[in-house]
């Protein structure tokens, strides 16, 4: 097996309480994913990506673990686990689980003991400060959550804990070996078990600025981004050295991927080049934020084509032979593709879902679907508070009001980019619930469940599955895709996103049109005298002297050798 299998695999994410019920209590479970493995295999995909399954109080959605070595119940048993593990292995699908180890749940034993005193063995396994003079918080980070203070007061240890999330989940103090040791030793449990990597949750954060600074320019009583002392902190990449030395090298071709907040593409090459011997690849954010406004994420802005294309031009350009690309356009934290950066509406959403898939799998890199995007599924299109189920949802619909804007525009914010978005049940067709589950789910099933399903795009050989499923079949027989040089053409292009990839004699051009209007698009001289046509989300292209003439949203490949 090749130590870099991950390079040319395509991995499937599952949000596993909103995958498949199996036993009818409105929660996505253990046995709904392996009862599911036959339609990923299907699909063609080579790696499921599992969210956390951890024993968890659910404060956010399985990211607080207290006890990392059970299985929490909602999801089934260690022996059901054991029972994925061996069905997927026999359909050719790998697993690597979600390892959030930032922080814990504040039920956490480790938690526990730590805060009943400042000098027992776990008094160190969590970042304790004292209150400044006046009583106040140690500094002026605010929790990425929303709602104030990153710091907690314990009035038994008579100290603030660090939470960079919710309050619930304090963070675990990496500048304690002890600390390490524990989660190097849980790593090996799960790959003895036979997972095979990890996708590390916020591994960014993991290190401190010790001497714990005031976020700057940061107005009187108001919190800052904590970000600012613990992105990339001094000592990240000694510790993640010390985890592939530990445990990562110790086992033969596992995919790892790191969750790295904040983290330009100079910097993501220290995570990702192969020499340093830390990880295969992170994903980044810096796409994600071409939409941002004046309050970050939550905004009702559209992107502009010129600034998504310049960032992803820009990871392709600099990761190229000195790291590997993760490519995604959607997550269990982020809006649904086809709503964010296509057109949801009857008359574009498949179209539009087909071009973005074609845009993104011609990359170099490994790409990652989120559950649902290979149907298209869109964004939950809730329109009241009480339908949102994410804390981080309502902690920032508060923190909205209390700023005084009206609450048609805070919901218009949640409506484009609530993490909910991506957490509805899975599609499978047109039953009760979308057949995710007989009884009521624990966040509501998108409306459009009737017309946007499993069964209905199975059925259809044009459907967006069988276009993904191309696309994952042309990844394995095409090495140009896996291999070949990328490069961008007519940055200049306000409405098409377009580049070639090229390997020995055989070269690419993959066009994506972001428009819902018919564009002009000059084809570049080398691919003028017909060439085959590999991909295409309309019947036939329409070409004349040299003149590719896209239709709203069309996508078109062109090979040639």
């Amino acid at each position: 097996m090749s130590k870099e299998w991950w390079k040319e695999a395509v991995v499937y994410q599952i949000y596993p309480q909103s995958f498949k019920d199996t036993n009818n209590d409105g929660i996505g479970d253990l046995n709904g994913i392996k009862e599911k493995l036959p339609y990923l295999k299907k699909l063609g995909i080579d790696v499921i990506w599992l969210n956390p399954i951890y024993q968890s109080p659910m404060v956010d959605n399985g990211y607080d673990i207290s006890d990392y070595y059970a299985i929490s119940p909602e999801f089934g048993t260690m022996s059901n686990f054991d029972a994925l593990i061996f069905e997927a292995k026999k359909q050719g699908i790998k697993i690597i689980l979600d390892l959030a180890v930032c922080a814990t749940s504040s039920e956490h034993q480790w938690f526990l003991e730590s805060k009943k005193s400042v000098d027992n063995p776990y008094s160190d396994y969590y970042i304790w400060r004292d209150a400044k003079p006046d009583g106040s918080e140690p500094n002026n980070w605010g929790s990425i959550f929303g709602g104030g203070s990153a710091w907690k007061w314990d009035e038994n240890r008579k100290q603030y804990y660090l939470h960079l999330f919710a309050t619930e989940m304090p963070d675990l103090n990496w500048a304690n070996p002890k600390v390490r040791q524990e989660v190097y030793k849980n790593m090996r449990f799960w790959l003895d078990k036979g997972v095979a990597g990890f996708r590390l949750d916020s591994i960014s954060l993991i290190s401190k600025n010790q001497d714990f600074p005031d976020t700057p320019d940061v107005p009187e009583g108001e919190f800052g981004s904590p970000y600012f002392g613990a992105s990339n902190g001094p000592h990240v990449h000694e510790y993640l050295q010390e985890m592939n030395r530990e445990v990562l090298s110790q086992y033969d071709g596992l995919m790892t991927v790191g969750e790295a907040t904040r983290t330009p593409v100079e910097k993501a090459v220290l995570y990702t080049d192969p020499v340093r011997k830390e990880l295969n690849m992170i994903f980044q954010f810096d796409h994600m934020h071409v939409d941002y406004g004046e309050y970050g994420r939550y905004s009702d802005l559209r992107f502009k084509l010129s600034d998504l294309k310049k960032s992803m031009v820009q990871w392709q350009d600099k990761l190229h032979e000195h790291g590997w690309n993760s490519l995604y356009w959607n997550n269990h934290d982020q809006p649904r593709t086809v709503s964010r950066f296509g057109n949801d509406s009857e008359e574009f959403r498949e179209k539009s879902a087909k071009m973005l898939a074609t845009v993104l799998h011609f990359q170099q890199g490994t790409p990652f679907i989120f559950q649902g995007e290979e149907i298209g599924m869109t964004n939950a299109n809730f329109n009241k508070i009480e339908e949102y189920r994410d804390l981080e949802s309502h902690n920032m619909y508060q923190k909205f009001s209390d700023m005084g804007l009206p609450e048609e525009k805070v919901l218009t914010f949640l409506k484009y980019k609530s993490r909910d978005n991506a957490r509805t049940p899975m599609q499978w067709d047109n039953t009760v619930n979308g057949g995710f589950s007989s009884y009521e789910p624990w966040i509501s099933t998108n409306k459009n469940y009737s017309q946007i399903n499993v069964a209905s795009d199975l059925a259809n050989s044009e459907s967006i599955f069988y276009y993904y499923q191309k696309l994952i079949r042309l990844r394995k027989e095409l090495p140009v895709m896996v291999d070949g040089e990328f490069t961008p053409v007519q940055m200049e292009d306000s409405a098409v996103f377009a580049y070639t990839r090229a390997l020995n004699n055989e070269k690419l051009l993959i066009v994506g049109s972001f428009s819902d209007k018919r564009i002009r698009f000059e084809l570049p001289t080398e691919f003028l005298d017909d060439p085959e046509i590999i991909m295409n989300n309309y019947d036939k292209a329409v070409q004349q002297n040299g003149v590719l003439y896209l239709r709203p949203y069309e996508a078109v490949v062109y090979r040639i050798k």
